[in-house]
């Protein structure tokens, strides 16, 4: 009995931190970000909040929501979509544009409602959330730059131009050093062995011969 109530007790505060449509507010929020993961520091919020503002001049209303984990068996897209339907009044002039963040798997979707998905396709959105934010939260959880990232994407198809595409895998090459590497230096070490060895070889043997010819 004790043994089950322990790990009720461990599976608990899990199974609290998922989330799902009923644990985001009815109405949409006042703020363009809902940080619910805690993920941004106040300055990289207020930088992602003051360029989500902006969409409202291309007659979007732009929010960037961040979870923890999702309930088990939930999509991030279909999270998406439920606050969707929830937040967005079809009355409203403008449309409805989310990018989400779970940080358990370090994911992001984009949903838009349908007044927008002529201007920005299905197909625009899942490659923007896969791979133009999929990448710098991959590279060290950069929450910040990944929502950027995705929203100058998406203005720029949004003013009629075109799109710029995913981020160019720019591959590393190694930077030249002049200092050894461990092989290069176990290397080095053995061939000084080798003519240590040689000399030692040639010389004791002639020694010897010197000191018992005289």
């Amino acid at each position: 009995m004790v043994a089950a109530l322990a790990i009720a007790g461990l599976i608990a505060p899990s199974a609290a931190l998922a989330t799902g449509v009923a644990d985001f507010p009815a109405q949409s929020p006042s703020g363009h970000v809902l940080d619910s993961a805690e993920l941004l520091s106040r300055a990289a919020s207020g930088d992602v909040s003051q360029r989500l503002e902006q969409f409202s001049d291309l007659g979007v209303d732009a929010r960037l929501v961040t979870l923890r984990r999702l309930d088990y068996g939930l999509s991030l897209d279909t999270l998406g979509e439920d606050l969707l339907q929830q937040w967005h009044e079809e009355s409203s002039r403008e449309g409805m544009l989310l990018l989400l963040i779970e940080a358990q798997n370090n994911s992001a979707a984009i949903v838009a409602s349908a007044d927008l998905l002529d201007q920005l396709p299905a197909s625009l959105l899942s490659s923007t959330a896969i791979s133009t934010m999929g990448l710098p939260l991959r590279e060290g959880s950069r929450y910040r730059q990944a929502s950027l990232d995705a929203l100058g994407r998406l203005e720029v198809v949004l003013q009629g131009g075109e799109d710029p595409g995913p981020p160019q895998l720019v591959e590393r090459m190694p930077v030249e050093t002049n200092v050894p590497t461990k092989e290069e230096t176990a290397s080095s070490n053995a061939f000084l062995w080798v003519v240590v060895l040689l000399v030692v070889g040639t010389l004791v043997p002639m020694i010897t011969w010197w000191v018992f010819s005289r």
